[in-house]
This record gives structure tokens, sequence and C-alpha cells, in this order.
């Protein structure tokens, strides 16, 4: 450029003698053309002359100004690049700068090992904010590899040095990224299998030579290395299901219902859980949608609280692992036999606060509240979604058909008839069908007379096995004086001399009052003159019967339940003695029944007694 300048002045001067030249020599006359040998005169001499420099002044003019504008667009094209390349060398500086101070922090990263457990949601955000700070270096080596581009495009070349520095620099960007990723993997995975949020922690629930392990849905499964076996059951599970068949001896399946779930409710503890505690974490789990699905973690996490309140309030030792491990394991068997990973909300409040330690009457108030809408009504599709609810709790152990099956929409049909007419229904309805005790849930109520019973003495001898004082439940015959029987043998069938019960038994669950003790011996008064086909003629159940029909079943129930070595037995049993009864109901094959006159309906709500039996024949086998 500046070699074009230094000629400048001479390139001017030459077209400045030129243009003078022409002044003085002008030329107006076209060219002609003469013919060969014709001598051509001075003017016409100078004519020819004017109009060559004139041509060539033009021409050299022109070729100037040509390359002086191309001098000028080269020389900014230089000043670009050298511009860009200036830019290209302070980006890199920075950028080398700043991936030291990268490096720097991720040197000192501690391994995901040694982290506390606790810790680990605290490293994920550090993370995960460490990498959103490196925005500004990641658009850093954008610019300087598109600045690197569009110089390679208009055919100008880094140094070696400047594109070896570039290099160096992509790859330690490229490592940087890879190692930030990798640890966010490492502390995700750590706190998914080791976290708060994790299984991991229930490992513990099992000894050698069993060891927890989890399917890909999250839902746990044992294997027995020992035995090189696999089951869906917690070995403890296992061995509860084992201890229940102890039970199958009891004649009546409310009452062994009630007794197998008693056993269960204390291996879980729930015994120990309030259901107001039960109604805290429900809220503090954001558990408010009966129709929401729970899955597998979502159910530990609420269990986990569950037994952490339990431990912190009662000031007791729990062993969390097992409680939550069998818990979940009890609420699968109950609502996910088929171990999809997933259990509706409601199934879930269900299976707990009906084996909560509350008030049978607010725990019915509850769980109505969980199906009723802003109003305080509910009508029957929801309240046949918590009756199907509660009827997998004894379909799981194979006595559903006492219950009247699993078909639920007798019992919704039977619960409006107490407000005939109306679409919906309130709380203070569905409390009054509850009183009556109706068949698909007197399991509930009877399990609460179970606890009661527990730690119940009475001073009094078994008529059968002369046991005294009698605990438990206590039988007392409304036909002859001076008989009480103790549960163990009144619930098993057994009798003295190998007679059987034909009369009316009045049943306690606490201590008798000297005012009840005359009733009783009125009650038996009035009785002796009374046949045993008086008692036969006019039956009286303890619960209120649902008259099933062969209805199909819901679409809404879920497949069943793994049921005990001895449930497909019982199942079998009830569900030919239910078929029979629903085809022949004048048959013999009746339910125990009972006498439930106002005296005694108003002793059973002050929760004096229960009820007054009447075995008609062999039957019994029912309740």
């Amino acid at each position: 450029m500046e070699d074009v300048k230094s000629r400048g002045p001479f390139i001017y001067s030459v077209l400045e003698s030129a243009q003078a030249f022409l002044a003085q020599h002008p030329f107006q006359e076209p060219e002609e053309t003469l013919a060969d040998g014709k001598e051509v005169s001075p003017s016409r001499r100078i004519l020819n002359v004017s109009r060559s420099v004139w041509k060539q002044a033009n021409v050299a003019s022109d070729l100037w100004e040509k390359l002086t504008a191309r001098c000028v667009d080269r020389h900014r094209h230089m000043e670009r690049t050298l511009e860009r390349l200036l830019q290209i060398q302070a980006a890199m500086e920075e950028l080398a700068v700043a991936l030291e101070q990268a490096e720097g922090v991720r040197d000192a990263w501690e391994p995901v090992g040694d982290l506390f457990i606790d810790s680990l949601q605290d490293h994920i955000d550090a993370t995960k904010l460490f990498k959103e700070e490196l925005t500004q270096v990641k658009e850093g080596m954008k610019h300087i590899n598109d600045l690197a581009h569009q110089l390679a495009i208009a055919d100008v070349h880094l140094s070696m040095e400047n594109a070896h520095a570039l290099e160096h620099l992509n790859s330690r960007w490229k490592v940087l990224q890879g190692s930030i990723e990798e640890r966010l993997k490492q502390l995700q995975d750590a706190h998914r299998d080791f976290g708060p949020g994790s299984q991991h922690f229930l490992s513990s629930s099992v000894q050698i030579p069993w060891e927890r392990a989890i399917s890909p849905n999250k839902v746990p499964y044992y294997i027995n290395h020992q035995a090189q076996t696999t089951c869906w059951d917690h070995p403890k599970m296992t061995e509860l299901y084992q201890a229940l068949a102890d039970l199958n001896n009891i004649k009546f399946s409310a009452y062994r219902t009630a007794m197998k779930l008693r056993r269960v409710q204390k291996a879980l503890r729930l015994d120990l859980v309030a259901l107001s505690g039960l109604v805290e974490v429900f809220r503090d789990q954001e558990l408010q949608q009966g129709e929401h699905v729970m899955d597998v973690v979502e159910v530990i996490h609420g269990l986990t609280a569950l037994y952490e309140r339990l431990e912190e309030e009662r000031s007791i030792v729990v062993n969390i692992p097992l409680c939550v491990d069998m818990c979940l394991n009890w609420l699968l068997n109950v609502y996910d036999s088929a171990r999809n990973g997933k259990v509706r909300v409601l199934s879930f409040k269900m299976g707990l606060v009906s084996l909560c330690n509350a008030d049978v009457q607010e725990k019915y108030k509850y769980l109505f509240r969980q199906v009723s809408g802003p109003g305080g009504l509910t009508d029957q599709r929801h309240l046949s979604l918590l009756l199907h609810e509660a009827i997998q709790i004894p379909r799981q152990l194979g006595e559903v058909a006492a219950f009247g099956g699993s078909n639920v929409e007798p019992s919704v049909r039977s619960c409006f008839r107490v407000a005939p007419g109306k679409p919906s229904i309130e709380v203070s309805h569905f409390l009054e069908w509850m009183s009556l005790e109706p068949q698909s849930m007197v399991w509930l109520p009877v399990l609460h007379r179970v606890t009661a019973a527990e730690s119940t003495k009475h001073q009094a001898k078994c008529y059968v096995c002369k046991q005294c004082p009698i605990k438990g439940f206590r039988y007392r015959s409304l036909k002859q004086f001076n008989v009480d029987i103790c549960q163990t043998c009144f619930l098993t069938g057994r009798t003295t001399k190998g007679k059987k019960l034909h009369y009316p038994i009045m049943e306690y669950y606490t201590p008798t009052t000297s005012g009840e003790k005359m009733r009783d011996f009125a009650k038996t008064l009035k009785n002796k003159f009374r046949s045993k086909q008086y008692f036969t003629k006019h039956p009286q159940r303890g619960y209120l019967p649902v008259q099933s029909v062969l209805e199909a079943e819901s679409s809404e129930t879920p497949c069943s339940s793994p049921k005990l070595p001895h449930a497909d037995t019982h199942s079998r049993i009830e569900h030919f003695a239910s078929s029979l009864y629903i085809t022949h109901p004048s048959s013999s094959l009746q339910p125990l029944t009972l006498l439930a006159d106002d005296t005694l309906r108003k002793m059973m709500q002050h929760g004096v007694c229960q009820c007054v039996f009447v075995c008609t024949g062999d039957a019994g086998e029912a309740f």
C-alpha cells in the first residue's frame, strides 16, 4: 500500500503533463486513414500524437483508480482480519484463565464415595450451578471457533502457535464438560441409590442369606442365596403369613379375618399410629387427590415419614427399615398384587387408616371425606371406589366371599337405601349405615372389638375348658344360667360332651356391670320358656346382610393378590357356600345369626357388648 502511495505523485504528474499537452494541441477531427504512399502533413502528425496521448492518459487514469480502490479494499480487509486476530488472541487469553479457574474447582471435588449421603443433593445443586456459571465460557469457545472459521473461509490461516493454542483450549473445554457430566451422573446415581429418596436404607431390613433387590419399576423382591430362590414377599412377611394359618380353626370369618388383621397390624406397628399422625403425613406428602397414582418411591417416602414421626412422638425405638419394607410389602400384596409398582392414593390411605389406632367412627368419617365432594356429599360411583378399596383387605386374606364378594355394587345400593331417592349421601347417612355393620365392612368393627377385648379379664369360668378368669371375649348364654364360654372355645366351636350350641349367646369385650348382669338374667329367664324352634324361626343377624347377586366384577378390580397357602381352600369353600346361599336362600346353610332388640342395640352402641348369637343346626361357618 505504501509503495503504491509513493508512486502516486509520479502518476499524477504524468497525467497532468498529458492534460497540458492536450490543452495545447486539442483534436476534434476524427482519425482518417491515409492512402498508401501519401505523406502525412505536420499538422496531421500532431493530431495523431494528441489522439494517442489522450487514449493512453485515459487508460492510465482508469488503471490508477482501480489500483487505488483495490488497495483501499485490501487495506480494509487486512484491518478487519487483524481485528479478528486480536479478538481471537484476547478471547483465547481470557478463556485460558477461565478454564484454569474451572479446572481448579473440578480438581477440588471430593470423590463421590467420600460424601455424606445427606449432602448428596447439595452437591448435585452445586454442580448444576457450576455448570450454569460456565455458560459464558461455552459461548466464548463458540465465538473464537466461529472467528477462526470465518478467517479460514477468507483464506486467512492462524499461525502454528495460535492454531495449537486454540486446539488445546478446545480439548481442555471438552474434558471439563465431560468431567462435569460424569460428576453429575455419579452424584445423581448415588442420590438415587443411597439418598433419602432411595431404597438403599431398606437393604438392612433383611439378613443373610437374604438380599433385597429392586426390579426396574422400583418394586422390591427378595433373593435367598442359600436356597437360590426369589420371591415378592419379605422373609418376615412370609413368616407372618405362615403364622396366620394358626387362626384357620376359627369358624367365623369376621373374627378370623379380624384376628389375622390384628396380627398384621401389630407386625407393621400400625397399632401405635394415631389417625392424626397419619393425616399430618398425608398432608406433608401432598396426598390429597384420592385417584392420583403413587409409585413405589412415593409410598416409601410416605411410610418413612410415618414411622419417623411415630418414633419421635412415642419416644420409642422403631426398626424403620423393617417396618417400611413390611408395610410396603403388605400394601403391594393388597393393592398391587401384579407388582406394577403403582398404588392409588385412596388405596394407600385405606390400608393405613384401617389398621391405625383410632376410634372406628373417626375412621369412618375420615374415609368418607376422601370420596366426598366440596359439599360433603358423595355419589354412588365414589362410594363404590371407597368400598372397593376396603374389600381388598379381606380379599388378600382369601376371606372375601364371606363379606359379599369383590363386587361392591350391592353394598352401595344398601347404603343408599338409608337416604332413599337421593343421588348423593352425606356423612351422617354413611355413619348410620356403618353402625348396622354391613356385611362387606363388618370385619373392621370386629377388628376394633378384638383389639378392645385383648386386655379384658372377666371374673368367670369357661363352661368348656374351665379357664378362669376368662381373657378376651366372653360369651354368656342367654338360655342357660351360669354358662360362660371363653373366646377360644366359642370361636373354634368347642363344646362340652359333644353338645352343640342352639341358644342365644351374648358377647362381651369389656367387664360386665351389675346392671348388665340383671338384664342378662331377665333375658335368660324369658328364653327359658322359648324352644329351639323359636330361635330358628326368628333369626336376627349381628350384621347387615347384603343381598348379593351374580353380577360381573367391577372393571376397576385389580388382579388377584397373592394368597396364603390356606387361602385357596377358604376362598373356594366360601365361594361355593355363598353361591349356594344365593341359589337356595331357604336352605339350612345360613350365616350365624343374632338377636338385637332395642336394649341390646343401645348396649352395643355404648361399647358394652356386641350381640346375641343363635346357632341353627350345624350352620355357623360364615360369621
